[in-house]
């Protein structure tokens, strides 16, 4: 039992530890997410995402120095949201996946203690166990995922035969519900924040680690899968047991539940500022994403809205009008831009809608207050100049 005692101990100690450190106040928000758990069934270590997982014998092989670098390295991959935001690249290439994740987080962690002093990338007889490499500095991980996915192609081995020493819980990340999910990108989101404010207060809010706060706050990811992401997670939110496909977290334990899958959505709000910034083509552009996104969940009410300091248009369509909707649109407006008339709109004509995603150009004098999900697109923001105050924002940029 005193053995036992002795690693949960070192456990918990490597994580107060870092949380104290100034070197890693921007993490100190993030090491408080989720459940940390010590078992002897994780071979080594792992998260979904939100959880941390770690094998007693792997944490008993590692030095103190080992064990705050690979806590730290689980905590990143929460602070990245490597585990929903790279879903895809999971399912194109499972491997170069995890490998990309890692490749990123390894190298930063490096950086930030090039003298070990605190944290220290594990070593089996004299060698770095872990994927390391410099020419991946400053990528995000679908960035490197492209470049290994291309090395793969010309066979040079898709950047060596190395492996993490961590695992990735891709599956258990995907069986948590919509509603789970909103609510980890909320805590993660105020983790960051609680990160940034304690970072300030110990004099290290400087350089590339602000920077990387930002980027996490605002990923830098492809717009399209983001919106995509977004009102899929919403739709998810709608769960129905089924046992038409087991869950994966129990088949390997020869235990057989039910799944969730989702029920129809019954409405989407779709807002564009139509202030006058914003081009034709781009609108164009947006529309089109939105309306493909919207038919994969089939939604039955689609509400488009054209505002500016007011709602100049509302239109509607269902399932049997939506395919129509980019050549029966017809935009309206020219004037501010007060996001808070939509969200005045929505409750007035008591729309309830699951979630509601927004177009401008970010000069917004009044962003409103939003009871349900909602995403801001801005147009031309790439530099992170303006972030909406509520709801998850993400970046497009113009034709």
């Amino acid at each position: 039992m005193l053995g036992r005692d002795k690693e949960e101990r070192r456990l918990k100690k490597a994580k107060i530890t870092l949380m104290r450190n100034p070197k890693f106040a921007l993490w100190s928000g993030i090491l408080m997410v989720g459940n940390t758990v010590l078992d002897d069934d994780t071979p080594s270590a792992r998260t979904n995402g939100r959880d941390e997982y770690y094998g007693r014998k792997f944490v008993a092989s590692l030095d103190d120095r080992e064990l705050a670098f690979v806590v730290l390295h689980e905590n990143l991959h929460k602070a990245f949201r490597h585990l929903t935001l790279w879903r895809k690249l999971y399912e194109e290439d499972a491997r170069l996946a995890n490998m990309a994740c890692d490749y990123v987080i390894n190298l930063m962690l490096v950086r930030m203690d090039a003298s070990g002093e605190f944290i220290a990338m594990p070593t089996r007889d004299g060698k770095l166990v872990g994927l390391l490499d410099t020419r991946f500095d400053k990528m995000n991980a679908k960035q490197v995922f492209d470049i290994l996915k291309q090395e793969k192609a010309e066979g040079g081995g898709a950047g060596g035969d190395g492996e993490g020493f961590d695992e990735h819980d891709w599956d258990n990340a995907e069986e948590m519900s919509g509603e789970e999910k909103e609510e980890l990108e909320r805590e993660v989101d105020r983790a960051l924040r609680q990160g940034m404010m304690a970072a300030k207060r110990a004099g290290t809010d400087k350089g590339d680690a602000q920077r990387a706060i930002g980027d996490l706050l605002v990923p830098r990811v492809d717009w399209r899968e983001m919106l995509r992401e977004f009102v899929k997670s919403v739709a998810h939110a709608k769960d129905a047991s089924s046992w038409r496909r087991p869950n994966r977290r129990y088949v390997s334990s020869g235990v057989y539940m039910p799944s969730m899958i989702s029920e129809a959505m019954e409405r989407i709000v779709i807002g564009v500022d139509t202030s006058g910034s914003i081009s034709h083509e781009t609108i164009t552009r947006f529309l089109s994403e939105v309306k493909g996104i919207a038919e994969e969940v089939n939604p039955r009410h689609v509400d488009l809205m054209y505002w500016d300091s007011e709602v100049a248009a509302h239109e509607e369509y269902d399932t049997g009008t939506l395919p129509n909707m980019l050549a029966s649109t017809k935009p309206k407006g020219g004037g501010g831009t007060r996001a808070a008339c939509v969200s005045k709109y929505i409750k007035e004509k008591v729309l309830n809608p699951e979630c509601v995603v927004m177009l401008t150009d970010g000069e917004v004098y009044d962003w409103g207050e939003w009871e349900v999900p909602t995403i801001w697109a801005i147009v031309n923001q790439r530099n992170g100049n303006i972030t909406a105050p509520t709801g998850k924002t993400v970046y497009v940029e113009e034709l």
